[in-house]
């Protein structure tokens, strides 16, 4: 019993670790030559594998980049801020809050998130699925920080909520940070600052302070 335990343990690690090998050197190839450039072949040459197991490990190239994205997508800092942002009384950090957490989120995946999915999108049905539903995603999470401006009576005359879930996305949302880090070279550091300062300046009826940051 204690041997069948064993072997089987031995097996199970044995096919993780082949996993993360053909996932870890898929990484390195699609970022190092683009989706379209990588062949499953390499893909198994390069984890030191037959291609059969590439198969029965992860999946094709659309489910081994699907794979990859997955840690993005659920990511534990997502679900961190909205929990933070429905505890805050104080609009100003809420959308403080929401610009850090999303700063996390794109900076801790940045180099899949900016140097492939959106510089060269591949046009896969099953990779487009898989980006469908994280933007889906993005949008309920900004739903849910209009919901809370909303409920604090903290959003300006002017902005209705629907507008509101608009300006979040334009200043919170990924092409924010595909811009103004990726496209022209900011620190998540300075990124993030304008972009809690500016959401702030246009959503929020008070404006305290936002002169002095």
């Amino acid at each position: 019993m204690t041997t069948r335990k064993y072997s089987s343990r031995r097996r199970t690690d044995a096919a993780a670790a082949t996993r993360a090998a053909i996932l870890g050197n898929a990484h390195a190839l699609f970022l190092a030559r683009g989706y379209a450039g990588v062949t499953i072949g390499e893909i198994a040459e390069a984890a030191d594998v037959a291609v059969p197991t590439v198969y029965t490990s992860v999946g094709n190239k659309a489910g081994i980049l699907t794979a990859l994205l997955e840690p993005a997508l659920t990511d534990p800092v997502v679900a961190d801020t909205l929990a933070a942002v429905d505890a805050s009384d104080d609009p100003h950090a809420v959308i403080e809050l929401t610009a850090e957490g999303t700063r996390l989120t794109h900076e801790r995946h940045w180099d899949l998130v900016y140097g492939l999915f959106y510089r060269n999108p591949p046009g896969e049905p099953a990779v487009k699925a898989v980006l469908d539903r994280g933007a889906d995603d993005y949008v309920q999470a900004m739903n849910r920080v209009a919901d809370r401006l909303v409920a604090l009576d903290a959003l300006h005359a002017e902005v209705p909520r629907t507008e509101a879930v608009d300006l979040l996305w334009f200043y919170l949302g990924p092409h924010a940070w595909m811009t103004l880090v990726g496209e022209r070279a900011w620190t998540f550091d300075r990124a993030q600052s304008w972009i809690a300062r500016s959401a702030c300046r246009d959503l929020l009826k008070d404006r305290r302070g936002l002169s002095a940051k």
